[in-house]
């Protein structure tokens, strides 16, 4: 009864186990689900949704084959930390072909163990030493990747850029469309103007003659003569104002021809600059690149000062030949603990067999001998001619480290100056694009009315899209430069978008 009451126990327990095991099974199957679904939710948006340049940067980061191979090469040395230890021991074993005979017997073999201990330090100022020349490798790592990042950044900037002149060149093409609409329906109201002169020539044929012989009684020309003149000057009038509007409407076809072709050219300019952003990522070059209508302009919230101390301190070239310093600090110190000797410490076992004498065996009784070495380095120019050379190393590290700081400076120093001239050309423009803009509006109205001539509209319009134009282009030299300054801070800086 017990028995099968356990039977029943243990069936229960199983049946239960088999009951969790199930429950955990079917949570790991809802959990992964609900994984794969946040999966499908993140990764399909990003075809539907317009990506920021906050996410180009981090799929360049991880997919960049330049800054992965950079970051293995980090790597690698962070593994070289681990390689200093102690030599390996040395085993020697002698045997005797012959046994020799012995005091203590005949010695048949010989069995030496030695491990050699380097100078107190010497481990762990080799690891320190791996330890910076990784740091070294790492800082080369972030430059790589400041340096991706900018460029990523600079081709951003250049494909709105061109989308935005492109978009301006498209909004002028539609001004000049209807500016030649005008200008046709000028022509063509003068051309219904220009046959009136010559119904008006016939009416003076009819006259009568009893005013005719009234006007030559009068002593004056005759009426043929004195109506000729007059005539011949609407003719040519009407001539001339038919060829001037016919001028004008070929004016700004040709016009509209030359910003065709400029549309065309800067359409074609996307292409080389969509492949090299693909390339940067490591993507298809012929996948999608969603980007922003424009720009916001931006200001600085850092002065010049506050961004070169930012650059200073956080630049990876200056971070690298600290730890190269550091690096050689740690070889100036080994150089000298090479100086010191090794101590080494060891077994020596001898295998003797008893050797008969006088009728008895004599000894056989196998020998341990404990024995320690020590390396005498007496030859003292090497590390001399070693702790000089870390010395001059140091020396040009430090030199080297001065003539970054001078190339961070002066690159600071253009970037600056370009973000400060963007500043004052986007002013300019913006100021001189709201009086051009009243200024077609006057022209505009004076045009319809003839009162103005289209070629003071068409040059008007085209310093208006030379404005807007230039005003792109400040925007991008704003950005350009902050991305520059960026990469040298390796950092981003404090900015504020200003509304228009």
């Amino acid at each position: 009864m017990i028995n099968k009451t356990l039977k029943i126990s243990k069936n229960r327990w199983s049946m239960k186990d088999q009951i969790t095991s199930w429950s955990s099974q079917i949570y790991q199957i809802r959990f992964m689900t609900l994984v794969g679904l946040l999966l499908l939710f993140f990764s399909f948006p990003k075809e539907a949704k317009s990506q920021t340049l906050d996410d180009y940067l981090i799929q360049a980061a991880e997919n960049n084959p330049g800054l992965r191979a950079s970051y293995a090469r980090y790597e690698a040395s962070m593994e070289r930390i681990n390689q200093p230890s102690l030599p390996d021991p040395e085993l020697q074993a002698g045997i005797f072909l012959k046994p020799m005979e012995r005091f203590m017997g005949n010695q048949s073999a010989d069995l030496r163990v030695m491990q050699m201990f380097p100078w107190f330090g010497m481990i762990s100022t080799q690891k320190e030493e791996l330890g910076q020349m990784a740091q070294v490798d790492y800082q080369l790592f972030l430059e790589q990747k400041n340096q991706l990042f900018y460029q990523v950044k600079s081709t951003w900037y250049e494909l709105i850029r061109l989308q935005e002149e492109i978009f301006i060149s498209e909004e002028n093409l539609n001004y000049l469309e209807k500016y030649k609409r005008l200008a046709l329906i000028k022509y063509q109201v003068g051309q219904s103007n220009s046959s009136s002169p010559t119904e008006m020539a016939e009416k003076p044929v009819a006259t009568s003659s009893a005013s005719q012989s009234s006007m030559e009684t009068m002593g004056g020309k005759t009426s043929d003569e004195s109506m000729a003149k007059p005539q011949s000057e609407v003719m040519a009038s009407s001539q001339m104002s038919s060829a001037e509007g016919m001028n004008q409407v070929l004016q700004i076809q040709i016009e509209i021809e030359e910003l065709e072709n400029q549309i065309e050219q800067l359409t074609a300019d996307l292409e080389p600059l969509q492949i090299k952003f693909n390339q940067l990522l490591n993507r298809e070059q012929e996948a999608k690149i969603p980007l922003p209508e424009e720009l916001e302009t931006v200001k600085l919230n850092l002065d010049r000062k506050q961004v070169l101390d930012s650059i200073y301190r956080n630049n990876p070239m200056i971070s690298m030949y600290d730890a190269e310093l550091s690096a050689l600090d740690q070889q100036a110190k080994m150089a000298k603990l090479e100086g010191k000797p090794m101590l080494g410490a060891g077994v020596n076992y001898m295998l003797f067999s008893p050797r008969p004498e006088s009728g008895m065996q004599m000894g056989g009784q196998n020998m341990v001998m404990p024995m320690v070495s020590m390396t005498l380095p007496i030859y003292r120019k090497k590390i001399n001619s070693k702790i000089k050379e870390t010395e001059l190393l140091k020396k040009s590290a430090f030199h080297r480290q001065e003539e970054t700081k001078n190339l961070l400076a002066m690159e600071w120093s253009n970037a600056f100056r370009n973000w400060e001239n963007a500043n004052r050309q986007l002013e300019l423009y913006e100021a001189q694009i709201k009086l051009v803009e009243q200024q077609i509006q006057l022209l505009t109205t004076a045009f319809s009315s003839n009162s103005t001539e289209l070629d003071l509209v068409l040059r008007t319009q085209q310093r208006l899209l030379e404005y807007k134009l230039k005003r792109v282009n400040a925007i991008n030299l704003q950005y350009q430069s902050l991305s520059m300054l960026e990469m040298l801070a390796a950092n981003s800086l404090q900015i504020q978008f200003e509304s228009k």
